[in-house]
């Protein structure tokens, strides 16, 4: 598929209902090896997406994986598909979802090795925390996992995203991070270069959970778009949403900055389902296997 065809499709269904329904005869004719869908955001390795056949069902079946829902989407096939989340830690080989009702479904995952990036940070607690700044992280995390473990049952209004910022991709996801020499968590986003101001859109409807200044992340807000998937955004300067506010997609949630633990200006974004931060290149058409 051609990079404008890519674009016209994912343009057409960026309007979809809260249960994203793709049904148009003409899109399963020009995807004859797959949906759309699964074609766009199937990518089963170690911190990418699974997408499940669970088959022509009356409903939208309950479907979890390591303990967590997934989300459930009726694709172009008018067939239910699970969009699952793969954890980077996950190993390679067959996995189970557990199917409320009928019998569990299993997927393959395979193995993708992730590079290197070694920095360089003039703030050392930004490497090794005192007490007291290792309290307030972890009193911030706690409050991360917790939103990014919420289940809202509204589905989400699309699942192929526009860019949050039109900058171009620096650092990927997955990188192996090292801060003045010692290894910390793996790089669990995408950031995009962007200039401080540059307007952050939302990529899908949702609600936001988090508007928070975290020791780490700077200013971050967090969007619960509804089944488990969730988008977080870090570093901003500044905000233009609050706690609560319900957005559409195409709204502006602030504005990029280097607030937190970062080098220079640019953003930060995460995508999570189930609870596992994937590549949020998947959901913009930028995977690199």
């Amino acid at each position: 598929m051609s990079r404008t065809e890519f674009s016209l499709l994912r343009r057409r269904l960026l309007g979809a209902a809260s249960v994203v329904v793709v049904s148009a005869p003409w899109l399963a004719q020009a995807a004859p090896q797959g949906t759309f869908i699964e074609r766009t955001l199937h990518k089963p390795v170690p911190g990418g997406v699974a997408v499940v056949d669970l088959g022509e069902l009356a409903q939208a079946p309950h479907v979890t994986f390591n303990g967590y829902r997934v989300l459930v989407v009726r694709d172009a096939d008018q067939r239910w598909k699970a969009i699952v989340g793969i954890d980077l830690k996950t190993a390679a080989g067959r996995h189970g979802l557990t199917v409320q009702g009928a019998q569990p479904v299993s997927f393959q995952v395979g193995s993708k090795r992730y590079r290197e990036q070694r920095i360089t940070l003039k703030n050392k607690a930004h490497v090794n925390p005192d007490p007291q700044q290792q309290a307030r992280f972890e009193r911030e995390y706690k409050e991360q996992m917790d939103a990014y473990a919420s289940f809202r049952p509204e589905g989400p209004s699309n699942v192929v995203f526009d860019k949050p910022v039109p900058g171009r991709l620096t650092s990927p996801f997955g990188l192996r991070r090292f801060f003045n020499g010692e290894e910390r968590n793996a790089h669990s986003g995408l950031d995009f270069a962007a200039p401080t101001g540059t307007a952050i859109k939302v990529p899908a409807d949702g609600v936001v959970t988090i508007v928070a200044d975290y020791f780490f992340n700077g200013k971050t807000v967090f969007v619960d778009h509804g089944q488990g998937l969730i988008t977080m955004y870090c570093h901003l300067s500044a905000f233009d949403v609050r706690k609560g506010d319900t957005v559409r997609k195409g709204d502006v949630l602030g504005r990029s900055g280097a607030t937190g633990r970062a080098t220079g200006p640019h953003l930060h974004w995460n995508v999570s389902l189930n609870n596992a931060r994937v590549d949020p290149a998947i959901f913009i058409g930028a995977f690199q296997p």
